[in-house]
């Protein structure tokens, strides 16, 4: 190292180093974020229909259903069939679009909004440790920030999708 002073050039061009490697890894943990969320979906739909084997919780949908009764005890029975197969296509939705990306903002509200309403179901069935030990709301808390985070980058380019932008500058 010199012990010479930097010069202004030098100063911008380290920053746009330090930039461009921060914005790398913010890209990459955005999309660990949304894969890691979206798999989870996709392992619990995947689970209920017996796809995990020995593995799995569920093992199958009748079994599902009787969890999904007891994570609602607070609703009416003939309501249960409807939330089972109301979860599991949202799960499919949203994480296969997380997933793959698209509608980034709003597939991350989705998630993060049925998140917390299984959080809260768990909670008022089964007290408030329940979903805390198995991390449904800061699940919900990270899908929420992945929304925002979205919603930010959406107004940083100027209310254009981020891959419209890449490819106009390119």
């Amino acid at each position: 190292m010199s012990n010479t002073p930097s010069t202004r050039a030098q100063d911008s061009s380290h920053e746009v180093v330090k930039r461009a490697h921060g914005g790398t890894l913010e890209r990459l943990a955005i999309v660990y974020a949304r894969v890691a969320l979206g798999a989870a979906f996709l392992s619990a739909v995947a689970d209920r229909f017996g796809l995990w084997g020995k593995y799995g919780g569920w093992g199958n949908f009748t079994t599902f259903t009787q969890y999904v009764a007891q994570v609602n005890s607070f609703m009416p029975a003939f309501m249960i069939p409807f939330l089972a197969w109301t979860a599991t296509i949202a799960e499919i939705s949203l994480g296969v679009a997380l997933i793959i990306g698209i509608w980034p903002r709003w597939v991350s509200v989705g998630a993060a909004i049925l998140l917390f309403l299984f959080g809260t179901a768990m909670a008022i069935s089964f007290g408030v440790k329940s979903p805390l030990d198995y991390s449904v709301f800061s699940a919900s808390a990270g899908a929420l920030l992945l929304a925002f985070h979205q919603s930010r980058q959406y107004r940083r380019n100027g209310g254009r999708d981020r891959h419209a932008v890449a490819h106009l500058e390119s």
